[in-house]
């Protein structure tokens, strides 16, 4: 059971607590990023760059940022 909890974690380089940490704070910013972009939908003069800029954020941090940390058997081509 515990293998549920660590093996995702452990193959990028993370803890569970870490990962538990990385992943809300990605879905927190994917949620404000969507939030900023429906409003800008309706009024199209606000947030005429967070959407993108978050996207651009969220994939640093993720591919170029993770594949640095994780182990080295782990790492996968892009």
């Amino acid at each position: 059971m515990k293998r549920l909890f660590t093996e995702h974690p452990e193959s990028v380089g993370e803890t569970y607590v870490e990962h538990l940490g990385m992943a809300s704070g990605f879905g927190m910013r994917m949620i404000l990023g969507g939030v900023a972009c429906l409003l800008h939908g309706l009024l199209p003069f606000l947030f005429t760059k967070t959407g993108s800029r978050v996207i651009t954020e969220l994939h640093g941090r993720m591919v170029t940022n993770r594949n640095r940390h994780a182990p080295a058997d782990s790492r996968q081509t892009a």
